[in-house]
């Protein structure tokens, strides 16, 4: 018994190092050529600064504290801009899931400012909330609202309806039918809008830093086009993609924990 546990486990290990040297492969690809590139002078460094330029600048930040600052202030940003735009897109979302008189009502509008760009409404918010942090969460929580919201709805009203004649027979209650049944059918949809709310929130923190803002990865990567620094511009980038994709992957660890019933198609091994 003990051998079979442990031949499963090292076949589980085998699979994920496997893994992860495909999900690598292509990266180390890319960066040993750039590398290449950037060593024979075929692109200026100004232009395309190497890797190890990039390492040096990125070491250099993470030394003189100027990094985490600047993190420290963008993840709270994104986090609570985040959190505020899923809260509303969940609880509308539910909400006009559940009652087909709030679609009639609410639906109309959300589709019509979902439509509104980023960057068309920035002038009023600095108008309205100013240069602050409020003006800069809102922006970044109209971003993280739509995706949740969407979701939601499309997860509940997605429910089979044969499962609800199997609650009528059973004779569940409200409490029951929502708990047992709307919200768990619902769940891979709402957890995608999950995923996609944290990417948009990203995006939206980028333009956020834009209006006016002293602190931040934006502000950083924005200080340092001005005078040049395209090491810098990367190691901003760099961030902005680690970070991100390190909540995608929280999420899709959320996502393997609370779907287990869930059985999709894998893909095939072998190419």
């Amino acid at each position: 018994m003990r051998k079979k546990v442990r031949h499963g486990t090292s076949v589980l290990f085998t699979s994920r190092i496997k893994n992860i040297l495909w999900g690598v492969m292509l990266p180390v690809i890319v960066l040993a050529i750039w590398q290449t590139i950037g060593a024979m002078n075929i692109v200026s460094a100004t232009i395309l600064p190497t890797p190890l330029m990039i390492g040096k600048a990125f070491i250099g930040l993470v030394i003189s504290g100027e990094l985490f600052s600047h993190l420290q202030i963008s993840v709270f940003r994104a986090a609570l801009g985040f959190l505020l735009g899923a809260g509303l897109g969940l609880l509308l979302g539910t909400l006009v899931g559940f009652f087909s008189r709030a679609e009639q009502t609410l639906d109309p509008a959300l589709q019509m400012l979902r439509t509104i760009p980023h960057l068309a409404v920035m002038p009023l918010f600095i108008l309205w909330f100013g240069f602050g942090e409020l003006s800069k969460v809102l922006l970044i929580a109209k971003g993280a609202f739509f995706p949740v919201y969407l979701n939601t709805f499309l997860g509940i009203r997605g429910v089979d309806a044969k499962l609800f004649e199997v609650a009528r027979i059973l004779e569940f209650n409200k409490i029951k039918l929502v708990t047992t049944l709307i919200l768990p059918a619902a769940m891979p949809n709402i957890l995608l809008g999950i995923r996609l709310s944290l990417g948009i929130a990203w995006l939206g923190l980028v333009v956020a830093e834009l209006m006016g803002s002293s602190e931040g990865v934006g502000y950083m990567i924005m200080d340092a086009r001005q005078f040049t620094q395209t090491d810098i511009v990367f190691v901003g980038i760099i961030i902005f993609a680690l970070v991100g994709k390190a909540t995608d992957s929280l999420v899709r660890y959320l996502e393997s924990k609370l779907l287990k019933w869930r059985e999709n198609y894998k893909g095939e091994g072998a190419m």
